[in-house]
């Protein structure tokens, strides 16, 4: 009987020091919307950005960011209308070696363009992505953490 919870207990040790290492080597991910075209919530988004890479940089870990905006939200990313460009275009510069993708809403940006009877810029920091939600979605199934500031 004293073998047997020996035993037992040896094994649970094990497991919980496995899981340690898993969760110490576990790629951290976020993916952080923005669908409001208002720049306390962009600035929001940004400070999460600047919060996330100096928390994990002081832990010597990397993250990888991507920022989504759609409907009203992807005049973060219009080169004619952001508020937060130049934030932005630091936070690229200052980020490695954490990864910071910034995808545009194609989706958003033809109704725009559409709407606006003109061509849209996107900044050079960001690209396009076919959709705005379905790409947070994938991102959710390729376990990404969500924000929504």
């Amino acid at each position: 009987m004293v073998s047997l919870v020996r035993s037992l207990v040896l094994a649970a040790a094990v497991a919980f020091a496995a899981a340690g290492a898993q969760a110490a080597d576990a790629k951290h991910r976020i993916v952080i919307q923005v669908d409001q075209n208002d720049p306390a919530v962009m600035n929001l988004a940004l400070n999460n950005v600047r919060n996330l890479i100096d928390y994990y940089r002081a832990k010597n870990q990397d993250i990888d960011i991507e920022v989504v905006a759609y409907g009203p939200g992807l005049h973060m990313l219009r080169e004619d209308t952001s508020p937060v460009k130049d934030r932005i275009k630091e936070l690229a510069q200052v980020a490695f070696p954490s990864n910071i993708v910034f995808s545009a809403c194609d989706n958003t940006k033809q109704a725009m363009e559409k709407q606006e009877g003109h061509s849209i810029a996107i900044i050079p920091q960001a690209s396009l992505v076919p959709a705005g939600v379905v790409r947070i979605m994938e991102l959710e199934e390729q376990g990404y953490s969500y924000v929504k500031p």
